[in-house]
């Protein structure tokens, strides 16, 4: 089902639905009763995150301060079924705990939609994390989970209306970075909140990142193999990786094809023994091959790796250029150096926070364009802000890592 798909129900049947749903939580809280919104001890967490794997990396820090607080067999994670691959890979939720949601049509997805939420019930599960921002769908799903405390946004003064079914309501801060918000959500399972307005909270201090993805030798060696095989010869330093996709949820995020092309051409002609690699998803493989072809030696692994293999080829690589998404976040995990193209959305709220990378925007008053109040919606049909964005630019920033390392002529693995 396509992303505009999902939007388009979300605003069409989530506004009357969180409208109902709202109607009748008020009528249980008139006539009934509301019952206690305190947590209690080794409560059951369902985190619903459901779209952006990347995003998925933002929450890391949230599962971990969860894990402390409930124990990880106590954690669920409700996602789409084509985000759930980065959760298996590092097991930070149990993958039993881990529900899923079919969107390949509109059926199966309702039919996925409803048994979610008979499983997330059978769980008795205590607590729900909206991580959405401003999603009606996710706000549904909180409120359907039967949890006693719903932690997630609010529509106070602005942004799109999805009722009032949450018992933990915080008012969105455009200035607080996504990670730090998602950690303030658990921070939130703590605090009793007010009848009415706004749960306010401290700014949870960021703590020592504890992730990273650690391939085997042997995953290593199999990379390597499956790669030369490919190549049909060896990889020599230095391996610069190329992301050029973005996902389809907004594609106003790519660098044009020509800039990741010319940028290629001018890597090779400084450094002629430099392998040039391109990644992206099965359905990416068209674009992503047509630039592969525009320049000379490099390789095309679109549709070709698996998450493991794409994160164990970033513990082979030297540079990765991307663009604002998923592999953006994913390098985190690896000691890759990133240089990251940003436009429509802003580093400052989605830029990751970790070592070795770097973020290229363009001051442009227009940037960025794109926020939780309009549904991540542009009406920009050129993308200036990363048109403007240099090829000399970004070089500039490669040739600056690279010149902090020494590359010989030797293949990738055959150094101690």
């Amino acid at each position: 089902m396509r992303i505009n798909t999902i939007r388009w129900l979300d605003k069409r049947l989530g506004a009357p639905l969180c409208f109902t749903l709202t109607l009748q939580r008020k009528i249980k809280d008139i006539f009934g009763l509301p019952g206690s919104r305190e947590l209690k001890t080794n409560p059951r967490i369902l985190f619903i995150k459901l779209s952006e794997q990347g995003s998925t990396i933002l929450a890391l820090p949230a599962i971990e301060r969860a894990t402390e607080l409930a124990g990880k067999d106590n954690l669920y994670f409700l996602v789409f079924k084509e985000n759930r691959p980065i959760l298996d890979l590092l097991e930070v939720i149990p993958p039993r705990n881990t529900i899923e949601i079919d969107t390949r049509n509109f059926w199966i997805f309702l039919l996925s939609f409803l048994k979610a939420v008979s499983r997330i019930r059978k769980e008795r599960i205590d607590a729900c994390l909206d991580m959405e921002f401003f999603s009606r769908g996710s706000a549904i799903l909180s409120y359907l989970s039967g949890a006693k405390v719903r932690v997630g946004l609010h529509s106070f003064t602005g942004g799109p209306y999805r009722g009032d079914l949450l018992t933990h309501r915080l008012l969105y801060n455009p200035y607080l970075h996504t990670k730090i918000f998602f950690l303030s959500e658990v921070e939130a399972l703590k605090i009793t909140p007010p009848k009415e307005g706004p749960l306010s909270l401290q700014i949870p201090a960021p703590q020592e990142e504890h992730f990273s993805f650690n391939p085997s030798a042997a995953e290593m060696r199999a990379l390597l193999d499956k790669l030369e095989k490919l190549k049909k010869g060896k990889l020599s330093k230095p391996v610069i990786i190329f992301n050029p996709n973005t996902s389809d949820l907004l594609p106003l995020r790519r660098w044009p094809e020509e800039n990741f092309i010319n940028l290629g051409k001018k890597i090779l002609k400084d450094n002629p023994q430099a392998t040039i690699l391109m990644t992206g998803t099965l359905k990416e493989k068209e674009r992503t091959d047509f630039i592969a072809e525009k320049i000379p030696g490099a390789l095309s692994l679109a549709g070709q790796t698996s998450l493991g293999e794409l994160l164990t080829l970033y513990c082979v690589a030297d540079i990765l250029i991307t663009n604002d998404s998923g592999p953006a976040h994913f390098s985190c995990l690896t000691p890759v150096k990133a240089i990251i193209l940003f436009g429509p959305e802003t580093p400052l709220l989605y830029g990751p926070l970790c070592r070795n990378k770097e973020v290229i925007a363009s001051p442009l008053a227009c940037s960025p364009c794109i926020n939780v109040y309009n549904q991540r919606h542009s009406s920009c049909k050129t993308g200036l802000c990363l048109k403007n964005i240099t090829v000399e630019e970004v070089y500039a920033k490669i040739k600056s890592l690279l010149m902090k390392e020494e590359f010989s002529n030797e293949a990738v693995g055959e150094r101690g």
